[in-house]
């Protein structure tokens, strides 16, 4: 019975989980470059279940018997994030930037005392007050010269991330890639950092005038948030029914 508790109780967490993870990804639907994530769940480990203190035949000696093996529940495995590249809206604004295939922009963002290379696919960027050109958190952009800092002027970008100013080579984008995406990490603002992989070099190209919209569609993430509320649901009144089992069997057994 006490197990019964347990395993309804660990399908409502795992649910409880997915929903937080569905209201993010709802919560993010008109971040540029935003990509949505998936919680993957699994079975806690089997076991095997056997029969105590049975004495068949008569016997004097007890003996176990085996019944079969049987799973306590389910937990989170993972959260993965789904890197399928969204839509290409328009804006014709200049310095709006859209990765066409599997790439990231390399930004530079202060933690504590320290810059430090992170990544994202927002290319929503910005000209602070010095020229810079920065994200729209303050992230510095970074090129193949260091900071990208531009003159007055009319800014053009190829789809290679080269940047001229009325026709002068100023700089390229440094654009990066990454042969497996799951060492991504988010860690807020957009943002990307790579644990135990190198970038590689981006293969796609650069459209000027385009952001990304996130790839998070709306009505699946509606059923699914449907499907997990229900799944909690039915794991609640699972767990209240076994309660009220529990119960009735600590009060009244005794009386008999």
């Amino acid at each position: 019975m006490i197990r019964g508790l347990y395993t309804s109780a660990s399908g409502m967490m795992a649910q409880y989980q997915k929903m937080d993870v569905i209201t993010n990804n709802l919560a993010n639907i008109n971040t540029t470059g935003y990509k949505k994530d998936q919680v993957i769940t699994a079975s806690f480990a089997e076991e095997l279940t056997k029969r105590l203190n049975d004495t068949p035949n008569g016997g004097l000696m007890p003996k176990t018997q085996n019944i079969g093996r049987m799973s306590l529940g389910v937990q989170v495995d993972e959260i993965y994030t789904n890197f399928v590249q969204g839509s290409l809206q328009e804006t014709h604004q200049p310095l709006d930037l859209a990765l066409h295939g599997q790439g990231f922009f390399t930004v530079l963002a202060q933690e504590g005392n320290d810059w430090v290379e992170r990544y994202t696919r927002d290319g929503a960027f910005l000209l602070d007050p010095e020229g810079r050109m920065v994200t729209t958190e303050g992230h510095r952009v970074v090129g193949q010269q260091g900071e990208i800092i531009l003159p007055e002027g009319e800014i053009t970008i190829n789809e290679k991330g080269e940047i001229f100013v009325e026709g002068d080579y100023v700089d390229q984008v440094q654009l990066v890639s990454f042969d497996d995406l799951s060492t991504l990490q988010k860690i807020g603002d957009n943002l990307l950092q790579a644990e135990g992989s190198e970038p590689q070099p981006f293969q796609g190209k650069v459209l000027q005038g385009f952001l990304e919209s996130s790839n998070v569609n709306p009505v699946r993430e509606m059923v699914e948030m449907i499907t997990a509320l229900r799944v909690y649901e039915a794991s609640q009144k699972a767990l209240q029914a076994q309660d009220q089992t529990l119960e009735k069997i600590i009060n009244e057994a005794g009386r008999v």
